[in-house]
């Protein structure tokens, strides 16, 4: 069906932390195929699985070292051609994770690089000479800690990582880069993948004159714990080159019947805008970025969010997500504001896929999953350990999934120690205690994701906000839908006119004539006419 994506659910599989099939203790293919009835129950469009390529492991899977073969950890390619013919016998799509900006320094394209400054693969990579000091050729950060730039002592020269030393950045204005890249693309696509998400979307290219970011001009109290915070990066990234990459991509995709993209905008500065440009049309189907994922659970706030996108890009089509891999737990972030965590996670859930575009919902979170507690001694991931104790390191999030109550949760056997542990907050909510109970945030989300599904005005119906006092965020979707919620533990009330019945799922929401009374954490939908007003 051409455009599936628009006003889709995709549901993010962490390959490590779904569910282990061999009994090593590690998430792999075989497990996640297992667990795919557990998506299309959900009612999700498609699944998107992160990294599961051959690799080091030491990005869990985002240091790639063969773009085209499957780590022995997770499986085979025949392990992965299984599970997508599953997936699609299930109705799912199969969206795979693309990490295309760096490599791990084990591949062996990098292998060849770093040998001397005039072989095949030399200028694939980003080098560049040192000052006369020595001194890297400019201040550009990692986002792990410390500059972006490796001393390379065969070559003489420093090359470039955003992230881990061992993840060095391929040089994209080098046209055999692009060409392999998009050979990349079509081996995946040919195996019958329905599309990719994009890692560090806006990474791709950089200054060609290596001119130094700025000081970010927004103002702190206190430096923050991770210096990357500090600077403006207008030139190690967001470079308008991008823009055509995006093009190229777009062109591959739609060579193929029904594929579709999504982007990871990586930005702290004007990412809704970003947004826009990067699916106006001929480029990304969709993007997402990390504005819905931090602290703010106020009703100004997504009202905000939403416009900004819309009016900035009305021909774009975002992705919302609260949570992912990468960030702690919506559940964890916004517990002060519910009455209870189930209350918070199912209207969390409700406020989600009540948005206009298409929605990514991160394993675990309909379950209400909290972020796990981890000590120093427990982690693996090398954010959390370089910036320890915070910012937060992302293996708290990245704990197994919990089918049950046994010992591991059902992620692998119960005397294997799986890779990340599972702790009894975690386990008290798997998906075997809520399955089938009314009220259970699991049942709250299946119920949510079949009225999105038959509703039409929430998958593609336009958005109009009421201005109305917080915590409450009321809007309509489409001809006739209000969506309200209720973004706080404390009872209110709203007037209203134009109000018809109550339909779809609700929590904590009732109607007496004119008014609406909306419990703790509530949320609801009504039909209204035209002339419907809240106040």
């Amino acid at each position: 069906m051409a455009d599936w994506w628009r006003g889709s659910v995709t549901y993010q599989v962490y390959p490590r932390s779904f569910q282990d099939d061999n009994g090593d203790g590690v998430g792999d293919l075989k497990g996640i195929t297992r667990r795919l009835d557990h998506i299309a129950g959900l009612g999700c469009d498609a699944v998107w699985l992160s990294p599961f390529f051959t690799s080091p492991m030491l990005d869990m899977g985002y240091d790639v070292a063969d773009y085209t073969d499957v780590d022995p950890v997770f499986g085979t390619l025949a392990d992965f051609d299984a599970l997508v013919a599953r997936a699609h016998e299930l109705g799912l799509k199969v969206i795979i994770d693309q990490v295309l900006n760096h490599s791990s320094d084990k591949h062996p394209f990098f292998t060849e690089s770093r040998k001397d400054r005039h072989n095949a693969k030399s200028d694939w990579y980003i080098w560049a000479d040192p000052h006369h000091d020595g001194t890297p050729p400019n201040n550009w950060l990692s986002v792990f800690g410390g500059p972006a730039w490796q001393w390379d002592a065969r070559r003489k020269q420093y090359y470039m990582h955003s992230f881990l030393p061992e993840q060095p950045e391929l040089n994209f204005r080098n046209p055999a880069v692009v060409d392999y890249m998009e050979s990349v693309l079509r081996f995946w696509l040919d195996r019958g993948v329905d599309g990719f998400r994009f890692d560090t979307v806006n990474y791709f290219y950089k200054d060609h004159l290596f001119r130094d970011d700025p000081a970010d001009y927004r103002e702190k109290e206190t430096p923050p714990g991770n210096p990357y915070e500090m600077q403006y990066h207008i030139f190690s990234k967001n470079q308008p080159e991008n823009l055509r990459w995006m093009e190229r991509i777009r062109r591959v995709l739609d060579s193929y019947a029904d594929r579709a993209s999504v982007g990871e905008m990586g930005e702290a500065h004007h990412a809704i805008r970003m947004m826009g440009e990067y699916t106006a049309p001929g480029r990304l189907h969709q993007c997402y970025s990390f504005e819905l994922m931090g602290y703010d659970y106020s009703a100004a706030f997504f009202r905000r969010k939403i416009e900004e996108f819309f009016t900035g890009a009305p021909d774009g089509w975002p992705m919302w997500a609260f949570s992912n891999h990468d960030v702690v737990r919506h559940a964890s972030r916004w517990a002060k504001h519910g009455v209870s965590q189930d209350a918070l996670a199912a209207q969390a859930g409700a406020l989600l896929l009540s948005f206009q575009g298409s929605i990514c919902l991160w394993q675990g979170e309909e379950l209400g999953q909290t972020d796990t507690e981890l000590g120093f001694e427990e982690l693996t991931d090398p954010q959390g350990i370089n910036f320890w104790p915070e910012p937060i390191g992302r293996d708290n999030t990245r704990t197994p999934m919990v089918w049950d109550a046994s010992t591991q949760g059902g992620f692998t056997s119960g005397n294997v120690k799986p890779w990340l542990p599972v702790k009894p907050p975690q386990l008290a909510r798997n998906v075997a205690s809520q399955a089938g109970v009314a009220g259970s945030v699991l049942e709250s989300y299946r119920a949510m994701l079949a009225f999105r599904a038959k509703t039409e005005a929430l998958r593609l119906g336009a958005t109009r906000f009421f201005d109305l006092p917080e915590p409450v965020l009321a809007f309509a979707r489409g001809d006739g839908l209000l969506c309200i919620f209720n973004l706080s533990p404390q009872t209110v009330t709203v007037q209203g006119t134009g109000l018809g019945k109550l339909t779809g799922p609700s929590q904590a929401l009732t109607r007496a004539g004119d008014t609406l009374t909306l419990g703790p954490n509530a949320y609801g939908f009504v039909n209204v006419t035209d002339g419907v007003s809240l106040g």
